[in-house]
């Protein structure tokens, strides 16, 4: 827990409302799984972000940063130190073929608010189920998109609670990577450049694209989306499904029998389930053709005490 410095220093900063102590973080992931937090703080402005990870470095206190939760497992054990939610910060300005987003926003609705801009460029995003900040930090795509085909430039903070802006080239943006990764930042906000477009084009494309992803992911269930990065001359999903892993269940998680990329949670799964099917898949698959499967998604926190 704390130190009672830090705490007494944190609650004079920030008003009581923004911290909670001993907060469970399932109800912050897509999985609904993941232990508690220590403490858990909602910041509503950037300077509040700069004080948090101020104070955490002169206690030597660890920062762990969470956006809308949709491609991470949080363990069951929870996150020692401080997790700072950005959540609340979804502001979305529209500066003619700009829109500049708070790194809380989720990038489902950023792209609807290009569409209602007659904005084109972001219609791949019409579906992914992430937060702005996640979708830079791990350079988010879909359907032949991703985000370094229209991103300009991006606000962060580093670990000493510096604020400053890097453009498309520093941010280093490849499959699923981004020097936000190496360099340990978080964004803040992000702007991105696109064009003028027919909204009713933009729309229809839209509109199949969200058809497509209906009708081929499982939407019904709890999932951190897709679990494995791409294989190259592969597809994870194929991979898995030739392993005949379709319906197998480890507690209350199982590989889909929708589509064969996603682990859902069926029945009150816990973060566990999910890491042991995690490695069972990649056991699996690799004894079945020689390929690892990498995950993609992030797996953070401690595992629950025996």
């Amino acid at each position: 827990m704390i130190e009672n410095n830090l705490l007494q220093e944190l609650t004079a900063l920030l008003p009581d409302e923004l911290i909670s102590i001993n907060e469970p973080l399932k109800k912050y992931t897509y999985t609904k799984t993941g232990g508690n937090a220590d403490y858990y703080i909602s910041p509503r402005k950037y300077t509040e972000v700069s004080t948090v990870m101020k104070l955490a470095e002169k206690y030597g206190v660890p920062v762990t940063f969470l956006g809308n939760g949709s491609n991470i497992i949080i363990r069951d054990g929870g996150i020692r130190g401080i997790v700072l939610s950005l959540l609340n910060f979804t502001d979305v300005q529209v500066e003619y073929n700009q829109i500049i987003a708070g790194s809380g926003a989720a990038l489902i609705d950023v792209s609807r608010i290009a569409r209602d801009h007659h904005l084109t460029g972001l219609e791949f995003a019409c579906g992914i189920p992430g937060s702005v900040g996640g979708a830079v930090y791990m350079n988010a795509g879909a359907y032949g998109g991703e985000v370094k085909d229209c991103i300009d430039h991006a606000k962060v903070v580093d670990e000493r609670g510096e604020i400053y802006t890097l453009s498309k080239d520093e941010l280093a943006l490849d499959y699923r990577t981004s020097s936000i990764q190496s360099q340990h930042l978080v964004v803040l906000e992000a702007t991105f450049n696109l064009e003028r477009g027919d909204v009713t084009v933009i729309q229809a494309k839209m509109d199949d694209l969200t058809q497509r992803r209906e009708d081929k992911q499982p939407l019904e269930y709890p999932s951190c989306g897709s679990v494995f990065r791409r294989p190259p001359g592969h597809f994870a999903g194929q991979l898995i499904q030739q392993a005949g892993l379709q319906g197998h269940r480890i507690g209350g998680v199982e590989v889909s029998t929708k589509h064969a990329g996603f682990i859902v949670n069926v029945d009150n799964g816990t973060a566990t389930d999910y890491e042991n099917m995690i490695e069972h898949v990649q056991t699996t698959v690799f004894k079945n053709t020689g390929v690892e499967l990498q995950p993609e998604v992030r797996i953070i926190g401690e595992k629950a005490a025996d």
